[in-house]
């Protein structure tokens, strides 16, 4: 079964390199529902996968400049502590196989019908920051640290439970509270963060024991290419057809997920 998970490694790579989204949310429920893996260990090991995948992007944009480390930073306040705690709870609640399937599958469903509803949506998310002058509602500047440490609070435990939220829900969040900042430093603010950020939970997976490190290899081993291929074809396919496919494949998964 290697050369099928190294297909699918591959696959899921191609998608991520056109459209720049859709690891977490297409790998995890990939492994649970076609390849049987528990729920617990996808999310384990897809966290340590989409830290190794996204290093180089995070590389390319910090190179670019297009990273804002002021809220890199915030964003970790809260999203590094929170990962480090639910790992912890994990841990000391000591779950049993069926509770825990039940928990991961419950957070991994919801978090694929958020990501599906933030594709849809991201424009109009945008959108309605602005006014009809043109100019963008703001929250105000005291306020935007805290909300900003809050959102990588909720990013940190969803990634850490589901393996989900750290690309198209986390950008999302960006674009409602920084409407002002451009859309590439808004992807690589994000890509940057998410890069520890699964590194901490995949490690934290590691040590609950619900990584699968031959299954890891196997996935990167296509998707390393399937990336690189994908980057390089983006430019050719629009947006507007991919943003809706994707985004109906995942209500598609996310209501597979529910009933699984």
């Amino acid at each position: 079964m290697d050369w099928m998970y190294t297909l699918s490694g591959f696959l899921v790579g191609l998608i991520v390199g056109i459209t720049g989204v859709g690891g977490g949310s297409l790998m995890t429920p990939l492994l649970v529902l076609v390849f049987g893996v528990s729920p617990a260990t996808a999310v384990g090991t897809d966290l340590l996968y989409a830290s190794l995948t996204k290093s180089l992007g995070g590389w390319v944009h910090s190179r670019r400049g297009s990273v804002d480390w002021k809220v890199v930073g915030l964003l970790s306040l809260g999203s590094f502590p929170a990962a480090v705690v639910t790992i912890a709870l994990l841990k000391y609640l000591a779950l049993d196989e069926k509770t825990l399937r039940s928990l991961v599958t419950s957070v991994l469903s919801v978090a694929l019908l958020a990501t599906a509803a933030a594709l849809l949506l991201k424009d109009w998310i945008r959108n309605i920051a602005r006014r009809e002058d043109g100019s963008v509602y703001e929250l105000h500047h005291r306020h935007l640290p805290a909300a900003t440490v809050v959102t990588g609070i909720v990013v940190g435990t969803l990634v850490t439970i589901s393996s989900i939220g750290a690309g198209v829900l986390g950008t999302v969040a960006l674009l409602f509270l920084y409407p002002r900042m451009p859309a590439v430093r808004v992807v690589g603010t994000d890509i940057v963060h998410a890069v520890p950020l699964t590194a901490i939970a995949g490690m934290g997976h590691l040590a609950l024991g619900t990584v699968d490190l031959v299954l890891l290899g196997s996935l990167l081993l296509g998707s390393l290419p399937g990336i690189y291929i994908g980057s390089h074809l983006s430019a050719k396919v629009p947006e507007r057809v991919l943003r809706p496919l994707l985004a109906t494949m995942l209500l598609i998964i996310g209501t597979r997920m529910v009933l699984y």
